[in-house]
């Protein structure tokens, strides 16, 4: 069993975090998104790992390298121009050899692959399709399913009378090599729209696994916000966040209320409280601030007497003093001035 993990994108929905670091890589409590994604292949025990790039590859083989630190092997399979979804499965074909796990580059999720496995093996499927119930239908695309499982048709973004079934496309796949001659060689193309329908007009056995528990795409910033609360709140049964233990460097009358994850490689000086939050490695947080429900980035000093809440702050921002912060996403190296203040989601 191999895997492939698409993560190519340009991660332009997520943006300003992701002008200067890939998606694939970016933070969730402290740790790589990619490492979640890892963890979950190795407790179903694939560890032949694909990793398809476009987006800034470089950046993600530095940090991944060939996957010896996690327990994992790791090859890439580059492209020189995105192909889409199915055309970057298509791109590592030479890699790929048996039946393949492909991932969506922005799903965090604690799904038990080892049972999507079976549930896989045991229809003889050519291709089965994870699904995710939704609240709000009519935003996503819905797959309509069989009582057996198997996929009945797609709906793209249907309207409230259209609307017969709940679940989405996960963005989880488990597909048989035979699946790649499906996809035509060196040209853009997707699964949802290029080769699922080509399955089901074939009657290959093409099947659904509804998945009932954790499922998030962070590819947005309140999305990506979500994520990291929701591991530090232990709602995702993957990665351990960091330790409660307190660095060097912290003030003993600074609070750190649990749940939150501050590195310990951090400055907190007297009076800071961290509530709900994530602070990652190198970050100067000087007195009285206080950080609520929010994630501040690497390298990053807010000055005494600030508040940021429910927000996102880039890598190596210079927060000023009685700065007021809510509902915010800050880019990396954003500057804001002593008594200023953003909010309402600018």
């Amino acid at each position: 069993m191999q895997a492939l993990i698409l993560a190519g994108g340009k991660g332009t929905r997520l943006r300003p975090l992701t002008m200067h670091t890939p998606k694939p890589i970016v933070p969730i409590a402290n740790k790589p998104f990619l490492l979640y994604q890892l963890e979950l292949l190795k407790r179903a025990d694939v560890r032949d790992v694909i990793l398809s790039l476009s987006y800034q590859p470089q950046k993600i083989e530095d940090k991944i390298g060939d996957g010896t630190d996690f327990n994992v092997r790791v090859s890439y399979a580059v492209e020189a121009s995105p192909l889409g979804t199915a055309g970057a499965y298509r791109n590592a074909a030479s890699l790929i050899s048996e039946t393949t796990v492909v991932f969506n580059g922005d799903v965090l999720t604690d799904i038990d692959m080892n049972e999507v496995i079976q549930f896989h093996r045991e229809r003889q499927a050519a291709a089965t399709i994870v699904l995710a119930p939704v609240e709000n239908p009519t935003a996503y695309g819905l797959v309509e399913t069989e009582k057996d499982g198997r996929v009945r048709r797609f709906l793209e973004k249907p309207s409230p009378e259209e609307v017969t079934c709940n679940t989405i496309n996960a963005g989880i796949y488990i597909l048989e090599p035979r699946v790649i001659d499906y996809v035509p060689e060196g040209e853009p193309f997707m699964f949802e729209y290029g080769v699922f329908p080509q399955l089901l007009e074939r009657k290959e056995p093409f099947f659904a696994y509804i998945w009932k528990g954790y499922w998030r795409d962070i590819g947005i910033p309140s999305s990506y916000l979500q994520a990291n609360l929701d591991v530090i709140a232990g709602r995702v049964k993957l990665l351990e966040p960091a330790s409660s233990q307190r660095g060097e460097k912290f003030d003993a009358t600074a609070e750190i209320h649990v749940p939150s994850a501050v590195d310990l490689s951090c400055t907190l000086k007297s009076g800071v409280q961290i509530i709900n939050s994530v602070v990652s490695r190198n970050c100067y947080i000087e007195e009285r601030a206080r950080i609520e429900n929010s994630v501040v980035r690497g390298g990053t000093r807010i000055g005494a007497g600030s508040i940021v809440e429910a927000s996102v702050i880039g890598k190596g921002c210079h927060i000023g003093r009685a700065v007021e912060i809510s509902g915010a996403v800050l880019g990396d190296k954003s500057v804001m001035t002593d008594y200023s203040s953003v909010g309402d989601g600018s």
